[in-house]
Parts: structure tokens; C-alpha cells; sequence
């Protein structure tokens, strides 16, 4: 269990952090393998602010978010009957955490929305 109080669940040989993530894994699954959503990753990982080294030698690391899923999910057809693919970043949220909070901003900031499950 961790400091929030989740239990690990395996899921095909993967450790999930919870079981909700576990439960939201395998519906991603059903919906991949039924054509809704394409080009599942699990746990994805964003950089947010590249290392860098500041004028007195110091080297700073950079800041990542790591997701819980990334895909794409089709759009309605348009006008000429095309179907576009967007992409999605989710995470499973029990507990919001500040340093959560602030990474999602920086996510939007970059036009990256994370959906919260």
C-alpha cells in the first residue's frame, strides 16, 4: 500500500500504482482492441522544462509529468466525411496532489490537456 492508501493490482504482467488504474487499463484495452482508440502508452512521459545549467555552473534538472495513459480517439467525420485522430492524456486521480496541480498548469500551458479519471 502507499502513503495514499493504494493497493498494487497486476494487470498482463503490468504493476498498476492503484486499483482504479488497473480498472481504467483494462477498459482502454476493450476500446483499443474494438477499434475506438489507437496507439495506447502507458505511463507517458512529458518534459515540462529541459535541464539546463544556470551562469554559475549549476546544473538543474528538468522537470517531467509522467502520465497514467496517452492515445488517440477518432473525431466525428467532418464536411468531406474524414475522421481525424486527437490525442488524449489521462490520469487516474485519487488524491490531488500540489506538485500534480502545477505540472497539469504547465501541461495546459503547452496545449496539452490531461483528463482526470
Amino acid at each position: 500500500m502507499n502513503k495514499y492508501g493504494n493497493k498494487k493490482a497486476v494487470r498482463n504482467g503490468i504493476t498498476f500504482d492503484s486499483q482504479k488504474e488497473a480498472v481504467r487499463y483494462d477498459q482502454l484495452m476493450l476500446m483499443l482492441c474494438a477499434g475506438e482508440i489507437r496507439d495506447l502508452k502507458l505511463q507517458p512521459e512529458f518534459t515540462l522544462q529541459e535541464a539546463f545549467t544556470t551562469p554559475l555552473g549549476e546544473r538543474v534538472r528538468a522537470i517531467k509529468y509522467r502520465a497514467d495513459f496517452a492515445y488517440e480517439r477518432p473525431t466525428e467525420p467532418d464536411c468531406t466525411g474524414a475522421v481525424h485522430w486527437l490525442p488524449v492524456v489521462e490520469d487516474v486521480k485519487g488524491f490531488r496532489t500540489k506538485e500534480y496541480e502545477l505540472k497539469k498548469k504547465l501541461m495546459a500551458g503547452r496545449g496539452i490537456h490531461v483528463v482526470e479519471v
